[in-house]
């Protein structure tokens, strides 16, 4: 493992058997919408084979069992690994199946008796968050090479746009690197940087720098946002889809908030319950107001 990859690891160390009742069971504090959305692309899509790179503990793949889909999928951590195998042998399901393995490496996509394996459709939830920005195409490049010819793809990552909604930190970050560009300014021939400087400063005031609150780790882990835990812009993604080969690359948004973030402590059933009305993969809001989505492609 990378050192970066060592870290991701041992976020996820203690997550094995609780992961899933977390972000996926009746108490997860946002239905998982996505789930019922890629259960409908592949309803329609009807493959064969499917793997999911980063498949944590099952997550996704135990929810399609009944699909009829020969199912496999790999992690970068033990202990997802092995919850994985054990959810895949309460289901009758060969735990050969689930490995573990790096999306930043070609053979990892391929179980280890079935060198160079190929699948219909390739899934990737959970994961491009923590790809360090120099590594996306690699990552891209190999699910692209893992499918058969006319595959799909599917990735899920978190929208960087959504920072333009949210009032915080997320959106401070977003003004001054994605579209100020501080760095790039201040480096301007004769850019006055005391009061650029000031002017930064004077922005903080205008969004709600303390929310949202940083993910801490269960015991002595890192947290989520105490390792690499990166947004990408859908329209740079889809660019990178192109690029590596895909065609047919669609954006779909999920996890849609009514309102910014901040105020939903304020009205919590109200909240959930209008942000969950409001879910429309292809609505246009989603760019915005949605804090995920799927990009989809196909190899020719």
């Amino acid at each position: 493992m990378t050192d970066n990859e060592r870290k991701i690891a041992e976020c996820y160390s203690t997550w094995g058997r609780t992961y899933y009742d977390e972000y996926y069971g009746e108490g997860a504090p946002y239905p998982p919408v996505h789930t019922e959305l890629l259960r409908s692309i592949l309803k329609a899509e009807q493959p064969a084979t499917l793997l999911d790179a980063g498949c944590g503990p099952a997550s996704f793949l135990r929810d399609i069992t009944d699909l009829g889909i020969e199912l496999y999928g790999f992690d970068l951590t033990p202990e997802m690994v092995e919850e994985a195998q054990r959810i895949f042998q309460e289901r009758g399901i060969f735990k050969d199946r689930i490995w573990q393995g790096s999306v930043l490496k070609k053979g990892d996509f391929s179980p280890p008796a079935e060198p160079g394996k190929k699948y219909d459709a390739v899934v990737c939830f959970g994961v491009m968050p923590h790809i360090p920005e120099e590594h996306d195409a690699t990552v891209i490049q190999n699910l692209f090479d893992s499918l058969e010819s006319g595959g799909l793809a599917v990735v899920e990552a978190r929208n960087k746009l959504f920072g333009l909604f949210t009032m915080n930190r997320y959106s401070h970050e977003f003004f001054l690197k994605e579209l100020i560009r501080e760095d790039f300014l201040k480096e301007k021939d004769g850019a006055p940087r005391e009061v650029l400087d000031e002017s930064f400063k004077e922005m903080e005031r205008y969004f709600r720098m303390d929310l949202p609150p940083m993910r801490k780790g269960k015991e002595n882990e890192p947290g989520y946002d105490e390792v690499l835990s990166r947004t990408h812009n859908p329209f740079v993604m889809r660019e990178q889809f192109l690029k590596a080969g895909f065609k047919e690359v669609e954006v779909k948004f999920y996890h849609f908030h009514v309102l910014p973030p901040m105020f939903g402590a304020k009205m919590k059933e109200f909240f959930l319950q209008e942000s969950v009305a409001m879910e429309d993969p292809d609505d246009w809001r989603g760019h915005f107001m949605a804090s995920a989505f799927f990009i989809m492609g196909r190899k020719p």
